[in-house]
């Protein structure tokens, strides 16, 4: 049988063209100043990155310089609330505090609601409290109490102070765990109520995880509602944020205007159980050093933009800086006629807050660390229709394809922001 030798050249041609793409995306080879030129051209997405196809010649589209991930569709609330659902008059109330950062206020604030909900009680607006003692703020201080009260309207009924009939000695402090349902009020939480007429809920962590399990098959919507369309910032913490997302996008013009967001923080990295491995022998935390080589061997060329949320600089960061200049906490982004409110408090909740809110809206997102911090940031990002969530490992070789290392909530679609959003 003769070789046809148009077929021959044919292929090499096209193993050639696969070559030549294979290293322009393992090794940053592309050239973000390419004009389109004149002639047949299409553009295409491959492994997250656009490229173009001119005349049989792989290009980069101008602007897309690394290896950035589209945003998908924003997804839209599954639950919708019934008859079932709707609020019931009590002469009861429930308190609560918030406590030790955004990732745990949204879990507090769903633990609230679900008690108040399924025992017919009257929430009351909680305050905010930090890690140390005296560190209290008014929940108007970070949220929006309106948008918390309308959002709620339909569950139940929101006040926002405990009337001044209602004894301290007559509220029971009752402690629930997270993702706490409707069977478990019913049993432990309903007879305090009624004996008492008014608790106080403290929520405890049993697990961070916020993987779906098989009661969330049909999660309950007044849990959606609260957890994912009850908390949204006041303006201006709202507009403090947004100045400083435009700043890194400003910084990041060539790589048109996208940034990445890393959880690290020195602090957390110095505890031993950031040390630990994991079951298969893997690292739980991730130092400076580590994520700049992970993000170089992914192809994150040396002019990404990056954010950090340690708190202030410190000297272990410098080799991050090395490798990506454009690396900033967020002292440096902050417009300085902010700072005396938001920086030089011993207050840190609004640092916290500005730090899950850029996190949630960074065009890539890396958890150099585990916990709540990173599975509420994903359930945010979920809801916005951003699934670039990398998470950081040992690359052996060269380089790496991030397709990889999108974090399983994701790759899995096992968090449960899937059971409440579509």
């Amino acid at each position: 049988m003769g070789v046809d030798l148009r077929q021959v050249v044919a292929g090499i041609l096209t193993i050639t063209m696969f070559v030549m793409l294979g290293q322009m995306l393992h090794r940053d080879y592309f050239d973000a100043a390419q004009e389109k030129i004149q002639g047949d051209s299409h553009d295409i997405e491959f492994q997250g990155s656009k490229v173009a196809v001119e005349d049989g010649i792989v290009r980069a589209i101008e602007g897309n310089k690394g290896l950035w991930m589209e945003d998908s569709h924003e997804l839209k609330p599954c639950w919708s609330i019934s008859q079932s659902d709707e609020a019931v008059s009590s002469k009861g109330y429930v308190t609560f505090s918030l406590t030790n950062g955004p990732e745990y206020h949204i879990s507090q604030i769903t633990d609230a609601v679900m008690v108040a909900k399924h025992l017919g009680a009257t929430l009351v607006l909680p305050d905010i409290r930090g890690s140390k003692p005296g560190d209290e703020m008014n929940f108007e201080d970070i949220y929006d109490v309106d948008k918390l009260v309308k959002s709620l309207e339909s569950v139940v009924k929101v006040v926002k102070k405990l009337p001044s009939h209602v004894s301290l000695r007559d509220i029971a402090i009752v402690k629930v765990p997270t993702r706490v349902a409707e069977d478990y009020i019913k049993e432990h939480i309903d007879p305090i109520f009624k004996s008492k007429g008014n608790i106080r809920v403290t929520t405890y962590f049993p697990s961070v995880n916020l993987r779906k399990s098989s009661r969330d098959a049909e999660t309950d919507p007044v849990s959606c509602l609260a957890m994912f369309g009850s908390l949204e910032l006041q303006t201006g913490v709202s507009e403090l944020v947004e100045s400083m997302v435009q700043r890194l996008k400003t910084h990041s013009k060539k790589s048109g205007g996208r940034f990445i967001a890393i959880d690290l923080r020195v602090e957390i990295l110095e505890k031993k159980n950031c040390h630990e491995t994991g079951a298969v022998g893997s690292k739980t935390c991730y130092n400076a050093q580590e994520i700049a080589l992970f993000l170089r061997k992914l192809g994150f060329d040396s002019d990404t933009t990056i954010y950090l949320t340690q708190p202030r600089w410190d000297s272990s960061l410098n080799i991050l800086k090395d490798i990506f200049p454009k690396t900033f906490t967020k002292e440096a982004i902050m417009p300085s006629d902010k700072k005396s409110k938001y920086l030089e408090l011993e207050n840190s909740e609004y640092e916290n807050v500005i730090d899950f809110y850029i996190s949630s809206r960074s065009d890539v997102f890396v958890p150099a660390i585990p916990g709540l911090f990173y599975a509420n940031t994903v359930g945010k990002r979920i809801a916005l229709g951003k699934p670039q969530v990398l998470v950081p490992a040992e690359i052996t070789g060269t380089s790496g394809v991030p397709t990889d290392y999108i974090s399983p909530y994701i790759s899995k679609k096992n968090h449960l922001a899937y059971s409440c959003f579509c």
